[in-house]
């Protein structure tokens, strides 16, 4: 499975021993900047540091834009998975999120269950959406 790119950005948090580690970067392919339209992918690698085996069941996602225009995102899994991950092991993936301003950042959670049937609640962690269209202006 893919793994985070050494060139970037990552941005880090850790609940309960599940440790999540996120890099977005900028997709200009996909991007129309005349139309407002800045899309960026996201990687994000989960790590389970702890000594039982969990499952992600939902992620809740808050989208916030240079307008300060915020967006939730509510829903089951990722990627249309509900992995499981024990104790030492990783699950990385890819997805991505459209914007209709240069840049922004992200922030949520995960919905997680132990092997137990007990539920808790993961941090991830707030990352940046910057785009190379984007210029910090000072007064």
């Amino acid at each position: 499975m893919e793994d985070l790119i050494d060139d970037v950005m990552t941005f880090e948090a850790e609940t309960a021993g599940i440790r999540v580690a996120v890099q977005s970067y900028f997709l200009d392919d996909q991007s129309d900047p005349d139309q407002s339209r800045f899309v960026w992918a996201y990687r994000i690698r989960i790590t389970n540091d702890s000594d039982i085996t969990v499952q992600l069941l939902n992620r809740h996602w808050i989208i916030t834009d240079a307008k300060g225009k915020v967006q939730e995102v509510k829903g089951e899994g990722v990627i249309g998975e509900q992995p499981v991950v024990g104790p030492g092991q990783s699950f990385t993936y890819t997805s991505g999120t459209p914007l209709s301003t240069p840049s922004g950042f992200m922030h949520g959670n995960y919905e997680m269950q132990d092997e137990d049937g007990g539920h808790f609640f993961v941090e991830i962690p707030s990352f940046s959406l910057d785009s190379p269209y984007y210029s910090l202006k000072v007064n």
